[in-house]
């Protein structure tokens, strides 16, 4: 059914834990992304500043050496990466959190565990908006 002629949409995933990044892995490429993949923040940070902006990013909260919050704030900081649509994806619901992440630059929080169908949606939604 996908267009073969028409670009895959590149979203980068910053997920430590294993199974949530298979599982996400597998939703995403299914839903036509191209999945570049970071397992803690200092891995993501080194993306943001080596590889061209993705279409959208996934973001979790808790990661080892650099949390969620800080990529954030590198990823706003990094010229041509300002407008890039980031979904926070976090089992941290707390209020606190998701006003913080929001207030530095996040377009979006989500809590795990998460709906398949609405995650996908949501990214739509903005890479409709980007497009």
């Amino acid at each position: 059914m996908d267009n073969p002629e028409t670009p895959k949409l590149r979203v980068l995933m910053v997920e430590d834990e294993e199974d949530t990044a298979s599982l996400l892995k597998f939703l995403l490429e299914r839903a036509n992304y191209q999945v570049v993949h970071a397992k803690d923040g200092r891995q993501a940070q080194e993306l943001v500043n080596t590889i061209a902006p993705p279409d959208i990013v996934l973001l979790d909260v808790m990661l080892p050496f650099l949390s969620g919050l800080q990529v954030l704030t590198v990823i706003r900081k990094r010229e041509g990466w300002k407008k890039v649509p980031i979904v926070m994806l976090t089992a941290d619901g707390s209020e606190h959190d998701i006003k913080r992440a929001l207030e530095s630059g996040a377009n979006d929080y989500m809590i795990k565990p998460f709906n398949p169908r609405e995650l996908t949606s949501r990214l739509k939604r903005f890479v409709a908006h980007a497009a």
